[in-house]
């Protein structure tokens, strides 16, 4: 819904109807959206260009785990017609110079602050949000979009001695231009996506790589490839009915039912059905069935077939176990590789299980382990994850009504309304935020319904003489005890996850996540706006 410019004037002393911050995929549409709808706009962002965690996320090897047709935007026809993508599974690089090119085709940048990051938002008894940056920027909102994303924070490292060591330390998620690892001892901590993606690559690179363990992690071949001309013009002619199937589906991308139910069905038939989805390869494998995260029966038929598939990639009979997860299938972060277990068969390539023996220190040399011993780097990379979620947010001063800060309200748990707005923070929305679908589904979509559920909002306040609205109290609390019980129906709890929180010391240990599904989830948001937001408080201007 488009809402005309000569839309009701706000009665406030703003400078501005909304702030965004961030300029990643959230960001960018959510500026384009309410520019459309006639409102005014400035955006924040801490990078000197657009692209979000695609702008700093430059590891070597560094790809989308959702195919790049499904990961991009769907509100332009016309981009979509534009656009062609590469590969089946995009580049970092080419997912960038995506968002540039949106950027530049929507005329988007001139709104936004580059460089700059926003120190503190403090809502008053204007009911009006005040906005502070780091380059001395003030700004008056109505409205506040936090467009951050939910990975976007890294851990900040805990090992003792890393400021001594002589070499190189460098992050995934801040990857430095200029760095060589050619002829180097390089050693990487951490086995997520980063490090599964990237390890192959620095591999071919480094004189010895060093792969520092904790977990095991499943991880599904993408079989990464070049698309056709026949194949771009197949997709640009199915994009409408591509993306309204889509939406459908539970993760947000078209994927293949199976004809039987693998409790009852032969073993032949299971194996068959699991090749093909093998086959089809990523993240995809999360949904060979619908039931396997919430049935440990099942989960345990596609965890065996998958941990087989791994152990027929490793040689070394030792490296096979130790390369095999043991947590549920699908509990952390299914990831997506391009010959990770295939690169511990390279005699440059050793790994180390810092599970059985922890790194203990870093000296100048190199990464000293528990037991006294030594492996000496010349580079150590860090891919140790993020403060998931609510990381972003409370590195800033956040203060909503009667000066609750965003620390004092989750200094016990994610209190939050559809993981898009808080109780006592009125007017300030998050996209893709905690207790939201979003990394259970594919972002851009559901970066897309975020911002134009604000924008629809935004409008109905305006139309209807409102000030402010956020969600009440009772149902912010019903929220959360429905997120929980449906991840308790879940594999999810049964494993350390950032999920979780668990990755954070301190944090509190809950399901971060909405684990029911996309259709399930924008059902919430249907049923808020057809009847006048029952779930949330509205006030008058004045």
């Amino acid at each position: 819904m488009s809402i005309p410019n000569d839309r009701p004037a706000a009665t406030t002393s703003a400078d501005v109807d909304v702030v965004v911050i961030g300029a990643g995929f959230g960001g960018l549409y959510a500026v384009h959206r309410f520019r459309s709808d006639g409102l005014s706009v400035r955006g924040f962002e801490r990078a000197p260009d657009v692209g979000g965690t695609w702008y700093w996320n430059r590891y070597p090897g560094c790809r989308c785990d959702i195919e790049s047709i499904y990961y991009s935007y769907s509100f332009s026809e016309e981009l979509q017609q534009e656009w062609t993508w590469t590969h089946r599974y995009a580049t970092q690089g080419e997912i960038l110079r995506y968002l540039r090119y949106v950027a530049d085709r929507f005329d988007l940048r001139k709104e936004f602050t580059f460089n700059t990051s926003v120190t503190s938002a403090v809502f008053d008894d204007e009911q009006v949000w005040t906005v502070s940056a780091d380059n001395g920027e003030v700004f008056r909102a109505r409205f506040v979009l936090m467009a951050t994303g939910p990975l976007s924070t890294p851990i900040d490292p805990k090992i003792p001695g890393l400021a001594d060591f002589a070499g190189v330390v460098a992050r995934t998620s801040q990857w430095p231009d200029d760095l060589d690892l050619e002829g180097k001892r390089v050693g990487i901590i951490g086995t997520g996506s980063s490090g599964i993606q990237s390890a192959p690559v620095i591999a071919e690179q480094a004189a010895h790589l060093y792969v520092f363990q904790r977990t095991a992690q499943y991880s599904i071949p993408a079989w990464n490839r070049a698309y056709t001309e026949e194949e771009i013009a197949r997709i640009k002619a199915e994009y409408p009915q591509m993306r309204r199937d889509a939406w459908e589906t539970v993760g947000g991308i078209i994927y293949e039912q199976p004809d039987h139910d693998p409790l009852t069905a032969s073993s032949e038939q299971r194996e068959a059905w699991l090749e093909k989805a093998w086959q089809r390869g990523g993240y995809l494998m999360l949904a060979s069935y619908p039931n396997v995260i919430f049935d440990e029966r099942v989960n345990a038929i596609v965890g065996e077939f998958v941990k087989k598939k791994i152990r027929a990639k490793v040689h070394d009979p030792e490296l096979k176990e130790r390369l095999t997860p043991s947590y549920p299938f699908g509990a952390k972060r299914l990831c997506a590789d391009t010959n990770y277990f295939e690169t511990f068969n390279r005699d440059d390539v050793t790994l180390v299980d810092i599970k059985e023996n922890p790194i203990d220190h870093v000296d100048a040399h190199g990464i000293v382990l528990q037991d006294g011993s030594r492996v000496d780097l010349d580079v150590i990379i860090l891919a140790i994850g993020f403060h998931a979620f609510t990381g972003t947010l409370l590195k800033m001063e956040v203060r909503g009504r009667g000066g609750l800060t965003i620390q004092e309200k989750w200094a016990n748990s994610t209190g939050n309304y559809l993981g898009f707005s808080i109780a006592g923070f009125p007017n300030l929305f998050m996209v893709n935020g905690p207790g939201s679908v979003g990394v259970l589904y594919n972002m851009v979509p559901a970066s897309e319904q975020h911002v134009d559920f604000v924008a629809d909002t935004i409008a109905y306040l305006d139309s209807h003489g409102l000030a402010s609205i956020e969600p009440s109290e009772e149902a912010e609390r019903n929220w959360c005890a429905h997120l929980l019980e449906i991840a308790d129906q879940t594999i999810y709890p049964k494993a350390n996850t950032w999920y979780m929180g668990d990755n954070v010391p301190g944090k509190p240990r809950e399901f971060l996540a909405y684990a029911g599904g996309g259709p399930a989830y924008f059902a919430h948001f249907e049923k808020e706006a057809s009847n006048g937001y029952p779930g949330f408080v509205l006030r008058k201007r004045g």
